[in-house]
């Protein structure tokens, strides 16, 4: 079997889970990502590894987890604290973005002091290694959660969508708002997703001209062009068929983003795989490689489009 026969029945096979998944939300996509998130930071910190770092490795996908977590911590808070309170204890819990600040404050002297008592290879380096990890890994994968969950009452500008009378939110609007937040989630993978592809082919068909020859050679202005175009198209055709909550100029940014940021994640892997002299992170996924090879895009759009719909779309 040739790679793109491996690559396209791996793709036939894996992406209607995950698509179910982001459509389904909750502790099920949380799963999913902290479980990329964590086998993202095995591979980086084997490709570290081989540039002479040995950080502590169990402690880095630990604490990635928690950093993970801090994107569904208002789901988890709700849930634990409902059920002290079922059983007559009252806990005072500290906001998500408190959480998530605790979590790094605690982590990074942690991690000196364990650093001080390992005495492996650089500490320098060690400390570098596993702090840019969380921050790029953990963090950037993180927010693709965080996309997911703000679609919620809580957070969500319900006045400015539905005629709600009242304190209370109908439960038809929970679930719709709730759906957006699926759609929106899978409408991100297809513009990411097709502009992947759309660079890959037309860069192989069409491309003359080096887009940055030195980290990523066989990548071409012409590629990167079809994908722009590609992911714009396609964030806008889905914004207009099933996410009424954005604009058009939404959804423009939306694509733009997508299509400038996910290719500069392309490069930014491309540049750690190259210093790290090898093709591919691993061999996890049969006919794509590992998984920053398949998410590498993903982790540079997830940040900016939750910063975009937290603090622009979201605000009142």
């Amino acid at each position: 079997m040739s790679n793109l026969s491996r690559r396209i029945l791996v793709a036939a096979l894996a992406i209607p889970a995950l698509l179910f998944l982001a459509y389904r939300g909750g502790f099920a996509f949380f799963g999913f990502v902290a479980l990329v998130s964590a086998l993202s930071l095995l591979e980086y910190h084997a490709l570290a590894r081989s540039k002479g770092a040995a950080p502590p490795l169990l402690m880095a996908v630990g604490v990635g987890v928690v950093i993970n977590l801090a994107f569904i911590y208002d789901r988890l808070s709700m849930t634990i604290l409902g059920a002290l309170d079922h059983l007559g204890i009252a806990v005072r819990a500290p906001t998500m973005a408190q959480f998530l600040l605790i979590v790094l404050l605690t982590a990074v002297p942690l991690l000196t002091i364990v650093e001080l008592l390992r005495n492996r290879g650089s500490a320098l380096i060690n400390l570098a290694v596993s702090v840019f990890g969380w921050m790029y890994y953990s963090l950037f994968f993180g927010s693709l959660i965080g996309i997911r969950e703000i679609f919620n009452p809580l957070d969500f500008p319900v006045s400015q969508h539905f005629a709600v009378i009242g304190p209370g939110v109908p439960e038809e609007v929970v679930a719709t708002i709730d759906r957006w937040g699926g759609l929106t989630v899978i409408a991100i993978l297809a513009a990411v997703w097709t502009c992947d592809s759309a660079a890959y082919f037309i860069g192989r068909w069409r491309g003359r001209h080096p887009l940055f020859k030195r980290v990523s050679p066989n990548k071409t202005w012409e590629g990167a062009g079809a994908g722009f175009v590609a992911s714009v198209g396609t964030f806008l055709l889905l914004q207009a068929w099933f996410l009424p909550y954005l604009t058009i100029a939404d959804g423009l940014f939306c694509g733009v983003a997508i299509g400038t940021f996910g290719q500069i994640g392309d490069l930014a892997e491309s540049l750690l795989k190259r210093d790290s002299g090898v093709k591919d992170s691993s061999l996890l996924i049969p006919g794509h490689g590992g998984m920053l090879d398949r998410f590498d895009s993903l982790v540079f759009v997830a940040p900016v489009l939750f910063l975009y719909l937290d603090f622009v779309v979201f605000s009142y």
